[in-house]
């Protein structure tokens, strides 16, 4: 593994340099990993199906009769506010099964009930993230925000691994500069998937400044995106937010701006909505990133922060293995809730 890069003046006559961004970065002896011990992330495309198992069927016992009952649908109204689906949500649910079921009275509840999340969860909804194309070389910026805890720093780096998966070349940021262990982290990820890293040497530099070298070097590399890990001191809110607002400037200046991803831990329920709301104060979220849905969580928060923020959870941690991050898929997650016919 390559030991941490140094910065020095050119010119340098030494085999041992190369150059990154106008810059001369000297290298240690020890040489990169071979290209065969580089790990190769799984398909994108099958993970949600290996992973789905461990999403928890909050839904499975709900509407297994023929017909509904005003007791039925109490049960069904209690299933759902447990399932942290919230309050409003419920109330359309609820709604869409009834008039479904009214307008055809040979509609199985479960049928009713399967075709109301859809309406709720949105199928149709674009969670892609808008990258283009692999190899276009746009150096398109990620920035991932969310509290402490929540397991930002890791979703950075398996996020790395999704995009790895899909052909994209990629540089990370390590902006979180006020933990020394999260520039480690994030330097493991890269390494086992060969994504360099920027990061600063000194704990407690300008995160901004880590952002915009960030964004110089995938501009410089003429990578495709550029993930930006950044801090989230919640207990600093004002601070915090003005911090994330620098960054999203500096780095725009640099590159185009793809996405605003922010990441919630999913076991915190609805708690973590009050999350969600300062941080769509503070900036322009595009998507979400769900963590430790395979857990104590339950899968209505899906619903309910969707409908908070209006915008699309477009990718689930579902396990702590690297390649158990998944992009989102609304009706294989419905199927899921509501457990085998």
């Amino acid at each position: 593994m390559v030991e941490d890069a140094k910065v020095v003046e050119p010119p340098v006559d030494d085999a041992a340099s190369t150059i990154t961004s106008d810059r001369i970065v000297e290298t240690s002896a020890a040489a990169p990993a071979p290209r065969e011990l580089v790990e190769h992330p799984e398909a994108n495309a099958s993970r949600f199906a290996r992973l789905k198992g461990r999403l928890g069927a909050s839904l499975a016992g709900v509407l297994r009769r023929g017909s509904m009952s005003a007791d039925d649908f109490d049960e069904l109204e209690e299933a759902l506010l447990l399932a942290d689906v919230g309050t409003a949500a419920t109330d359309v649910i609820l709604d869409g099964v009834k008039s479904r079921l009214a307008s055809n009275t040979d509609l199985a509840p479960r049928d009713a009930l399967r075709a109301a999340l859809l309406d709720v969860v949105d199928p149709a909804a674009d969670r892609s993230l808008a990258l283009g194309a692999p190899g276009e070389g746009a150096a398109k910026s990620v920035i991932v925000v969310g509290v402490n805890g929540v397991g930002k720093t890791t979703t950075v780096g398996k996020l790395a691994r999704v995009l790895v998966a899909d052909g994209y070349s990629v540089v990370l940021g390590a902006a979180d500069t006020f933990r020394a262990a999260a520039a480690d982290q994030l330097e493991t990820w890269g390494a086992r998937v060969g994504v360099p890293v920027e990061r600063s040497e000194r704990d407690g530099a300008d995160p901004a400044s880590v952002a915009f070298t960030a964004a110089e070097r995938a501009l410089g590399d003429s990578a495709d995106a550029v993930l930006i890990d950044t801090a989230g001191r919640l207990q600093n809110k004002a601070g915090l937010m003005d911090e994330l607002g620098k960054i999203t400037r500096v780095v725009g200046k640099v590159v185009p701006r793809a996405e605003v991803l922010l990441v919630l831990d999913a076991t915190t329920g609805q708690n973590g909505l009050s999350q969600a709301r300062v941080f769509a104060e503070a900036t322009d979220i595009t998507g979400i990133v769900l963590t430790k849905l395979d857990g104590s969580a339950k899968g209505g928060i899906v619903v309910a922060v969707q409908r908070e923020l209006g915008v699309p959870v477009k990718f689930v941690g579902l396990g702590e293995g690297a390649d158990d991050l998944a992009p989102f898929d609304a009706v294989e997650f419905v199927d899921s809730l509501i457990g085998a016919a």
